[in-house]
């Protein structure tokens, strides 16, 4: 029995090796760049123990990506769970996604977004705006909560979640691509920006 324990143990270990390596794989050469030789060298393990799990190197990328868009929208329901203010929740928003991505996940994070913005010519298909979609409908959930409490002015919902986006892409970028120029406040600045606006009088989207 502890033997078989054991021998589980190991395979387990062994999958979660192959996973790894697939990450950083593929964050740094991409899908084409990659080959199942590398994989498995750099887990330390065999090709028929891939080929087990994974099938080939197509079924390890796409088992990786679900499994970080399961992470995403687990994050994301917690974050949408989370009590607040519009403004207090969308800081949240952003301060859990970065501790995750940045000090845990740095490179799925760079594979993720290799897959959404890099040429898909010799990737599998796989529905990369998923991870748009659940955080597109994240902030938009918030957003109309804040309306129904009359927090905030009602306005499109996909027009704040574009805006909410791409200020968090934009900060993500910054930090990630040049970080001697990364500054922790600037999230908190640009959404207090895009609450109140830059007129003096009473026309702005948010208050």
């Amino acid at each position: 029995m502890k033997m078989e324990t054991e021998e589980h143990s190991t395979l387990n270990n062994a999958r979660s090796r192959l996973i790894d390596a697939g990450i950083i794989l593929f964050a740094e050469k991409g899908y084409a760049g990659t080959s199942v030789r590398a994989i498995v060298e750099k887990a330390g393990v065999s090709k028929p123990v891939l080929y087990y799990y994974f099938q080939n190197k197509q079924g390890i990328f796409q088992t990786i990506l679900d499994s970080a868009a399961e992470k995403f929208e687990e994050i994301l329901k917690d974050i949408v769970d989370t009590p607040g203010t519009v403004l207090e929740r969308l800081l949240h928003f952003y301060q859990d996604l970065y501790q995750t991505i940045f000090s845990e996940h740095q490179n799925l994070y760079r594979m993720v977004r290799n897959v959404i913005f890099a040429s898909r010519k010799n990737e599998p298909a796989y529905d990369v705006q998923r991870f748009e979609r659940s955080m597109s409908e994240a902030i938009k959930t918030i957003y109309q909560e804040g309306v129904e409490k009359g927090e905030v002015k009602p306005a499109d919902p996909e027009d704040i979640a574009t805006l909410v986006m791409g200020l968090i892409d934009f900060c993500f970028h910054i930090d990630f691509f040049d970080p001697e120029c990364s500054d922790p406040a600037r999230p908190e600045r640009l959404l207090n920006l895009a609450f109140h606006g830059l007129a003096q009088d009473d026309h702005s989207l948010l208050v």
